[in-house]
């Protein structure tokens, strides 16, 4: 493991890279517990970066795309700002349209996390979100840990405790171009979700609450085709995100089981990644928005569609939605989520 201490504006950001034994590497950082590279082999062997980031780390704080960061206390959106926890009502700062996004200006994500190296393949990033933090109820202990193998397999596992009740919804931000980072557009990529529900939105990309068949729609990905298929279809759910930027709701779920729920696939560089995770929900953003966003590590211009978001999480607005999984917790109890991420290539 190569351990690297850089000077910010900040403060002291550390950034941490582990190598396997086929020299396929992934570099974290402790800006939002981040994932910052992903260098994988093509089906010729040739490593390349597969997750979207930034030529200057200080670009990786209040970045609007999140880029590979941990999301908190609440990712994806709550309607309005408002929750209410236990019978007591808490209005959050609103920073994405009516609606509260990531746990809000000051989330997680935009955080320094404190670093451990567990052993040579594991590090953990931990952070003390005080009572109160962007307005959420009690203090909260989180944890991000990062275990990278061999196989090329990197496990995700986001714990928390909180010392009243509160509301948690931890998920990873990277964005993956199974090309290159810098390669274009993504959507000659092909995805196959296990999610045979969605969730639709109203205009502000918040739940409606149904819970809704993707059959006969574009969400339906149940059968693996290029993310670009349908994309230009007239559908409510594309127009209002200018693309997809939506919730599936997984099949099987139970609570602490682990399961393959996402295949991306590209056909250039012939690189897999399989998705696994005990979360109820992912959320897919085909990068709608990354026009504008901060120079690329090789220096480029990341634009609109050049890299895909599979964010394994709760449902968005579950603390006012009581049909959807309950994402309360309380004292004496243990959040526990995992995501993994498996790379190959074919």
């Amino acid at each position: 493991m190569n351990v690297k201490i850089i000077d910010t504006s900040k403060g002291p950001v550390t950034l941490a890279t582990i190598e396997n034994s086929k020299g396929a590497s992934v570099t974290l950082s402790s800006i939002g517990a981040g994932i910052v590279s992903v260098n994988v082999p093509d089906k010729n062997g040739v490593l390349s970066d597969v997750v979207i980031g930034y030529r200057n780390i200080e670009d990786y704080f209040y970045d609007g795309p999140c880029a590979g960061k941990t999301p908190g206390r609440f990712a994806n959106r709550i309607a309005g700002g408002h929750l209410s926890v236990e019978g007591i009502d808490y209005q959050l700062a609103i920073n994405n349209g009516p609606n509260a996004l990531h746990g809000g200006p000051e989330g997680f994500q935009n955080k320094i996390w404190d670093f451990k190296a567990v052993d040579d393949n594991t590090v953990e990033f931990s952070l003390l979100s005080p009572d109160g933090d962007e307005n959420y109820p009690g203090e909260l202990r989180a944890s991000v840990r990062y275990e990278w193998n061999d196989d090329c397999l990197l496990t995700i596992t986001m714990s928390a405790k909180t010392s009243a009740a509160t509301v948690v919804n931890l998920t990873n931000h990277s964005y993956f171009n199974l090309d290159g980072h810098d390669s274009g557009s993504v959507l000659n990529h092909t995805l196959w979700l296990k999610g045979a529900r969605w969730l639709p939105t109203d205009e502000t990309l918040v739940p409606t609450g149904q819970i809704a068949t993707v059959v006969g729609s574009p969400m339906d990905f149940t059968e693996a085709h290029t993310l670009g298929r349908d994309i230009n279809k007239v559908f409510p759910a594309l127009k209002y995100g200018k693309g997809y930027d939506n919730c599936w709701v997984l099949d099987d779920w139970s609570s602490g089981d682990i399961q393959h729920i996402a295949t991306l696939a590209a056909v250039n560089s012939g690189r897999l990644l399989e998705v696994f995770t005990d979360q109820p929900a992912v959320q897919v953003y085909t990068g709608n928005w990354l026009t504008g966003s901060p120079k690329s590590k090789s220096g480029t211009e990341y634009h609109d569609y050049d890299a895909v978001a599979i964010e394994c999480q709760d449902m968005p607005d579950a603390p006012n939605k009581p049909q959807f999984p309950s994402t309360l917790l309380k004292p004496g109890e243990k959040y526990c989520r995992h995501i993994c991420f498996k790379f190959s290539a074919v």
